[in-house]
C-alpha cells in the first residue's frame, strides 16, 4: 500500500499519517519526492491482516493532507516507481567534495580490488585523485573462491583506507562480508558495499538496513531483476534509504570474459525503480583491456556510475590483477566518459 501526500503536507501531517499507520501494526516509510511525498506501508512485523490492509484507504485518507491510498502489486515496494517517479540522486560527501549518483549525473569509484600495503593504496590513490576521481574503492575483506586466496587485512585494511582519506581526501568505498565486520566498516568507510556473493545473505542485508551510511549492492551472480530489487527492498525495509545497485557481471556459458556484463540490466531497473545503478566493468569482464570499451557503453546505456578497479602495478597486485587498469588508463577513462555523458546530457563528478 502506498499513501500519497499533497504536494503542500505539512511535516506534521505527515508523522500523523506515519503514527497512524503504526499504530495498526504496520511500518511506515516516508519518502520525499520532488513533489509530493509517499508513504510505503509494510508488514514486518508478521502476518499481515488483510483486513487491516483493506480498511487503511479509510482509515488513512480522512486525515490532513492526504490525496490517496494506492495498493502496490509489486513484491518490491520502497524500491519501486510507484513509490517514487522520480530517479533518487545520492549525495556521497568526501573531503574534496561531494559526489553525486542518479538523475543527470554519473559518479565514478576508483581504486584496488584489494587493499595490500599503505605504499600500494597511497600510490594508487595519487592517481586517482589526479584523474578528477574522488572515491576510492579498496576490499578490506575479501571474501574469495579459494581458502588459500589473500582474504583481505581486515581492520588494518580500514586503517589503512582512513589515511587514504586523510592524505589524499577521497571518500571510502569497501565491502562488508558479514554483521562483525558491518560494525567496523560502517566506522570507517564513507559507502558500505555489499558484495555479489553476500546479495541474499538477508541478515546482512537488514544491518546494512540499520546503517547509517550509504549502501552500494553488487547484483549475484545467478540473480535475476527481481531478486536483485528484492535484495535491495530488505535494505530499504529497515530504514535506509540510501542504495545504490550496482551490475558487476552474471555466470553464462561463454569463455571469452571472467563474466558476462549485463548491460541490459540498467534500463530495465531504471523502467521498474527509482534507485541509481552503477556498472562494475572488471569484474564484468575480469580483463584489462575490456574495462575501457564496457565502461563507454555502460555510461552510454545509462548508467549512473562506474566502480573501476585500479592498481599502480597490477602485475604484482594480490588480487585481481589481470582486471585492474592503471592509473593513467582510468584519466582517459574519466576523459571519455565525460563526453559519452554530455551527449546524454549528464555530467561526470
Amino acid at each position: 500500500m502506498l499513501v500519497v501526500m499533497q504536494s503542500h503536507a505539512t511535516e506534521p501531517q505527515i508523522r500523523a499519517v506515519c503514527e497512524r499507520i503504526e499504530s495498526l501494526g504496520l511500518k511506515a516509510h516516508p519518502i520525499p519526492g520532488a513533489l509530493r511525498t509517499a508513504i510505503g506501508i509494510t508488514g514486518n512485523k508478521g502476518a499481515l491482516d488483510l483486513g487491516v490492509l483493506e480498511s487503511l484507504p479509510g482509515v488513512i485518507e480522512c486525515i490532513p493532507g492526504v490525496i490517496e491510498c494506492i495498493p502496490v502489486s509489486k513484491p518490491y515496494k520502497l524500491v519501486s516507481r510507484d513509490v517514487k517517479e522520480e530517479d533518487t540522486i545520492l549525495r556521497i560527501p568526501t573531503p574534496c567534495g561531494d559526489v553525486l549518483f542518479g538523475g543527470k549525473h554519473v559518479g565514478l569509484v576508483g581504486g584496488p580490488c584489494a587493499v595490500e600495503t599503505e605504499e600500494q593504496c597511497f600510490a594508487t590513490a595519487e592517481g586517482v585523485k589526479k584523474a578528477g576521481v574522488k572515491l576510492f574503492r579498496g576490499g578490506a575483506y575479501k571474501p574469495r573462491t579459494s581458502p588459500y586466496s589473500f582474504q583481505g587485512l581486515g581492520e588494518d585494511g580500514l586503517k589503512i583506507l582512513a589515511q587514504v582519506r586523510k592524505h589524499y581526501g577521497l571518500g571510502i568505498i569497501t565491502e562488508a562480508i558479514d554483521n562483525e565486520s558491518l560494525d567496523l566498516v560502517e566506522e570507517y568507510a564513507d559507502v558500505i558495499q555489499i558484495g555479489a556473493r553476500n546479495m541474499q545473505n538477508f541478515s546482512l542485508l537488514k544491518r546494512a538496513g540499520r546503517a547509517k551510511k550509504p549502501i552500494l549492492l553488487k547484483r549475484g551472480m545467478s540473480a535475476t531483476l527481481d531478486e536483485f530489487l528484492m535484495a535491495a527492498e530488505y535494505v530499504l525495509s529497515e530504514g535506509n534509504y540510501n542504495v545504490m545497485l550496482c551490475e558487476r557481471g552474471v555466470r553464462t556459458f561463454a569463455d571469452h570474459s571472467r563474466n558476462t556484463l549485463d548491460l541490459t540490466i540498467i534500463p530495465a531497473v531504471k523502467k521498474r525503480s527509482h534507485l541509481p545503478i552503477l556498472v562494475d566493468p572488471s569484474h564484468g569482464t575480469g580483463k584489462r583491456h575490456k574495462v575501457l570499451p564496457l565502461s563507454r557503453a555502460a555510461v552510454a546505456v545509462g548508467a549512473d556510475g562506474l566502480l573501476v578497479e585500479v592498481h599502480h602495478a597490477p602485475d604484482q597486485a594480490l588480487s585481481d590483477g589481470m582486471q585492474s587498469i592503471l592509473p593513467t588508463e582510468l584519466a582517459e577513462l574519466v576523459s571519455e566518459a565525460r563526453q559519452i555523458a554530455a551527449v546524454l546530457h549528464r555530467e561526470v563528478n
